[in-house]
């Protein structure tokens, strides 16, 4: 089992920047692929970005293509997204997941664990 912890989540205006963080515990982190999830009120939790165990791979949803950057740090069991040029409709909360398989997944089913999540809410 592997534990998951996020923070760094707030208030940020439009344009700015904001780094979340996962912290986990428990099985080791490079045995699993990562990736971040979020869920805006009213909305299903939809796939933002995946990285594999290494960190050599990584998957991007269109939203998130050339404004986050999912990362990690398999010697501090973290997990890592930047998120430049935010949006108001980046507003949400922002789960991050493992999957023990060996590439990662873009559906929720695909992931084992969860974290509690963190809020991210982007004024205009």
């Amino acid at each position: 089992h592997v534990y998951l912890v996020e923070s760094g989540g707030g208030l940020v205006q439009a344009g700015g920047s904001l780094r979340l963080s996962c912290a986990t515990s428990g099985r080791a982190f490079s045995l699993y692929a990562m990736g971040w999830f979020r869920q805006a009120p009213g909305k299903e939790r939809e796939f933002v970005a995946a990285v594999s165990r290494s960190g050599m791979f990584t998957n991007y949803a269109d939203s998130a293509k050339g404004r986050f950057a999912i990362s990690r740090d398999n010697a501090k069991s973290t997990l890592y997204l930047q998120m430049n040029n935010v949006k108001p409709e980046d507003t949400a909360v922002y789960y991050c997941a493992a999957d023990d398989r060996l590439v990662p997944g873009i559906t929720t089913e695909a992931y084992d664990y969860w974290g509690q999540g963190t809020q991210v809410t982007v004024s205009s």
